[in-house]
């Protein structure tokens, strides 16, 4: 068994950071399902949306937000977040972090919705030299160990236990994990148990997240019974590279910002005809003209042009980038770049307060795999890195604070059973279930929706659902049936909270509604479940 004051589930920029803070107040114990650099930071490219321009603001960092989120923000998360976010900036640089510059000042990139420059970057590997440093920071902290290749299982709550609670006892003591290298599933005990473990992109045929984005954090704690809000609003970035041979990967919103221009296969520029911001409109507007485009022409991809730009100056701005297009064939100076939307980033997901704690004790959720509040019905460009750092910090100062955690004694829950399970010998079910499940979500819950489509998704997943937990019931647990089991729960949720919002709203869109609604939906979708 192992025992720590706080287990972290996940390893990116919100896991790591609270570790950090966390450490500092007691023993934390991170574990990830992959390699401890696997994550959806390492992926981000753009940047951290902050204000540190003389020539910007709060007020218009805030207002921004706001209206990318369509009415369903909250405004006091908004206002936190954004006030707090140059002082979690600086804190990242304190630890090491590395921000490009102009000069002796950041460099501030813009991207769509945002009225100012503000975002802070470096070059287009932001995400990936802030896990970079915050890793290395954590694996030499004595007070942090960290456990790769293991995945959460389920969470520990009272019924777990050796020494049973009361009948009302809600709480979260720490999770079951598998340890993938050893084949075995261990208890992790802990006083509080932190969820970080990113978003649920893979639940897609199509998305810029890594393999590990199956939703692991959100099923897990709605199988314990927490509230989960807002899963039908689904992110599409909508500039993915389109290749039939490639493995595709995504093309960052700072390419627009630098005045990239997105056009049809006969050059003609079309984004001025669907918003005001043109190719720097909002994500959701950007991926449902794109969608538009590519159904009107029958093309398979759009362009995004990048040829009023140097090569010199795109090799500096964006080397990562540049140097993966020249590996497919394209380079970019001179021709515009195949794009298609994928999958990106969940607003929806744990119910937090301001804090990051779960409605159920002891659990709190930090990043992609909550809902604050911070993006309502859509998320404006580089708000999620800011987020997640804000929501770390708070959550370990909260901790600190409270004088009673010291004294907590760290439970003990009863071991896994898996004596009368039987060895999963047929993968072929597996792989099919998982690529159909996948596909169902593509084709019936993607950027356009309507109320048949869902119903028909819905049907196909709750037969996917059914077969899923016989064989999770029934087989040794392995890492491929445990995300399979959770991608499958997650599309249920999101079709389930698709279908009760009658509106169209931010990312959400619905052939059934194509009109918003305020007198009946200006408020959360949120879903609830008993334990498992």
């Amino acid at each position: 068994m192992n025992k720590s004051d706080f287990l972290v589930i996940g390893s990116g920029i919100a896991g790591l950071f609270f570790a950090l803070k966390a450490a500092q107040t007691g023993t934390v114990a991170v574990v990830t399902k992959r390699g401890a650099s696997d994550s959806s930071t390492s992926l981000a490219q753009g940047g951290i949306a902050s204000v540190l321009d003389p020539k910007d603001s709060f007020d218009l960092h805030i207002e921004d937000t706001l209206k990318a989120g369509v009415g369903l923000c909250r405004r006091d998360i908004v206002e936190m977040v954004v006030k707090e976010g140059p002082g979690c900036v600086k804190e990242l640089m304190d630890f090491g972090v590395e921000f490009s510059k102009e000069g002796d000042r950041l460099a501030l990139g813009r991207e769509g919705g945002h009225s100012a420059n503000r975002i802070v970057h470096y070059h287009d590997l932001t995400g990936q030299e802030m896990q970079r440093i915050l890793l290395r920071c954590a694996l030499e902290h004595p007070n942090v160990t960290m456990c790769q290749n293991h995945m959460a299982v389920g969470l520990i709550c009272r019924r777990h236990l050796r020494r049973k609670g009361s009948d009302g006892d809600r709480a979260v003591y720490g999770a079951y994990v598998l340890d993938t290298e050893n084949d075995r599933i261990e208890a992790f005990a802990s006083k509080r148990t932190i969820l970080a473990t990113g978003g649920a992109g893979k639940v897609y045929l199509y998305s810029s997240n890594p393999d590990v984005a199956t939703g692991d954090g959100i099923a897990i704690a709605h199988r314990a019974g927490a509230r989960v809000a807002n899963l039908e609003f689904v992110q599409f970035h909508p500039t993915w590279l389109y290749h039939p041979i490639y493995k595709s990967f995504l093309l960052t919103e700072a390419l627009r910002g630098e005045g990239g221009t997105l056009v049809r296969a006969d050059g003609h520029a079309f984004m001025k005809g669907y918003h005001p911001q043109g190719d720097l409109a909002p994500r959701d507007i950007v991926a449902r003209a794109i969608d538009k485009e590519m159904k009107r022409t029958g093309e398979k991809c759009v362009y995004l042009d990048m040829t009023h730009l140097s090569s010199e100056h795109l090799q500096d701005r964006f080397p990562y980038i540049y140097r993966s297009c020249k590996d497919v064939g394209i380079d970019m100076a001179v021709e515009p770049i195949p794009v298609v939307p994928a999958t990106h980033y969940f607003c929806g997901g744990v119910d937090v307060d301001s804090y990051g704690r779960a409605s159920l004790p002891n659990l709190f959720a930090l990043g992609e795999v909550s809902h604050t509040g911070l993006h309502g019905a859509n998320r404006l460009a580089s708000n999620s890195l800011l987020e997640a750092v804000v929501y770390a910090r708070r959550a370990a100062a909260l901790l600190a604070e409270d004088e009673g955690l010291s004294k907590e004694t760290i439970e003990d829950p009863l071991p896994w059973d898996e004596k009368h399970t039987e060895l999963l010998l047929d993968s072929v079910i597996v792989d099919h279930d998982w690529d159909m499940s996948r596909r169902v979500m593509w084709d019936y819950v993607g950027i356009v929706r309507s109320d048949r489509r869902l119903q028909i998704a819905l049907a196909r997943m709750k037969q996917l659902k059914e077969t899923v937990e016989a064989l999770y019931w029934k087989c040794h647990l392995t890492l491929d049936l445990l995300e399979l089991r959770n991608i499958v729960l997650i599309g249920e949720l999101i079709i389930r909270s698709a279908l009760q919002r009658k509106e169209s709203r931010g990312l959400h869109y619905t052939e059934s509604y194509p009109e918003r609604n305020d007198k009946e939906f200006l408020r959360d979708t949120v879903l609830e479940s008993g334990h498992e």
